[in-house]
Order: structure tokens, then C-alpha cells, then sequence
């Protein structure tokens, strides 16, 4: 991996004075499970670090470019900005997952929990980018990554959730409020799956399932903006 890292050096835009910051950011906790011999951290401390700069660069940012809204709008845009999805798909956009080193097993594992160690990783390396060069080299390697996302975020409202961007745009369209069914519940009371549809009047426009009620139904309104074709 150490001879690996100029070249992730060179898609992130970034020298480091410390060559193990980098080799520990894209280090998952697995890997040293199975590698007793490594003597560098894994990247849970640097993801903690990385997390704080990130929401200070971000907020700085919004805080600036919308002048005019209020603080609770800000948040959320904020969080649509920084969510797991949101930083998963700019590590992947970077590269970062053929960098990680990570146990068999873990390598293995794709879908949610790959978008979860990605969006982790992420935040690991501002982190170390930070540690290594500072505020302003870990804030502009953010920018770099993040910020082009904002204005569509706010021109199509992706800041609300699912429920309520579905709601407000059948209102809009076709002067209906959506509603939700439960189709099937199965699995023991510990690990219960919920299966939802979402409705305009007679019409299923899609399904979505979850480990509650709320989550089924904020994943069958976001199949239903895809159905729709509203996003």
C-alpha cells in the first residue's frame, strides 16, 4: 500500500509531510484485525477529526453563500450536503475504495455498508489532511469535492426528505396527498422488516421497506420520485 500512496497523493491534490496520516485514513479497523504486523492506526480517530472539520468548512460556506436563509433551512441543506450518500459517492468519485485496505470479509460486504466505510474514509482523510497541512489546505480539498453539489441541492429541494419532497411535489403536479400502506411486516419482533406502499388515491406508485415504519416509508417515497421521474 505504501507504494500506492503518490498516487492517491496525486488524486487528492495533496503532498503529505506525514506519509502515515494518508496510509491510516484509508485504513479500516478489519485490516489490522488480520495484519497483527501494521503498526499504523486504523481510521476511526482521523473520521472523528475529519467529521468536525468538515461540518466547520461546511457551515462557513452556507453560512456566506445564503445570506438570506434561515438557520433551520441551513441545517438541513448542511446535512443533505454531508449525509453517507453524499460523501460514499465523492470517495467513489475520487477513487478511494481502490485504496482502503480492509479485512477479506469487509471487502467483501457491498451496497450500505460499503457506503458506509467510503463516506467514513472520507471523512478520515480531511482529517489527515488537516493533522498534515491544516485548516485551509483540508477546507479547500472540501470545496473542491463538496461544494458544487450545493446549488442543486437547494434548486431541487433535495434538503427535505424523501416524504416531504414527494408531498409537496404531488400537491404541486397533480393536487394529490400521498398515502401509506402497510403491505407485510415479516422477520421476529427484534428484526422486524416493513414492507410500505405509497398511494396517490388509488394509484401504487412504488414500494419501499425498513427496519421501521418511518424508514419504509421514506425509502417507498423516494422509489416514488424515481417512478415518477420528479427528481
Amino acid at each position: 500500500m505504501e507504494n500506492d500512496l503518490p498516487k492517491l497523493e496525486k488524486i487528492l491534490g495533496v503532498v503529505f509531510t506525514n506519509k502515515e496520516h494518508l496510509l491510516s485514513a484509508v485504513t479500516h479497523r478489519s485490516y489490522l484485525n488480520e495484519h497483527r504486523e501494521a503498526v499504523h492506526e486504523h481510521n476511526e480517530r482521523l473520521e472523528f477529526l475529519g467529521d468536525a472539520v468538515l461540518e466547520l468548512a461546511v457551515t462557513d460556506y452556507l453560512f456566506r453563500k445564503y445570506a438570506e436563509k434561515p438557520e433551520g433551512e441551513l441545517t438541513a441543506v448542511r446535512a443533505a450536503l454531508v449525509n453517507t450518500t453524499s460523501l460514499s459517492e465523492a470517495a467513489q468519485k475520487l477513487g478511494i475504495n481502490d485504496f482502503m485496505l480492509m479485512s477479506k470479509g469487509e471487502a467483501k460486504d457491498t451496497g450500505r455498508a460499503r457506503q458506509y466505510i467510503l463516506a467514513n474514509a472520507f471523512e478520515a482523510v480531511i482529517g489527515a489532511i488537516y493533522l498534515d497541512q491544516g485548516y485551509e489546505a483540508a477546507a479547500k480539498f472540501i470545496g473542491n469535492q463538496l461544494f458544487q453539489k450545493t446549488d442543486r441541492i437547494v434548486e431541487k429541494r433535495l434538503w427535505q426528505d424523501p416524504k416531504s419532497r414527494f408531498q409537496e411535489l404531488s400537491q404541486e403536479k397533480v393536487s394529490i396527498t400521498p398515502s401509506y400502506e402497510l403491505i407485510s411486516q415479516t422477520g421476529p419482533d427484534h428484526d422486524r422488516v416493513f414492507n410500505i406502499g405509497i398511494y396517490l388515491k388509488d394509484e401504487k406508485v412504488a414500494e419501499g421497506q425498513g427496519r421501521s415504519k418511518q424508514e419504509a416509508e421514506q425509502n417507498a417515497a423516494e422509489a416514488a420520485l424515481a417512478v415518477k421521474q420528479w427528481e
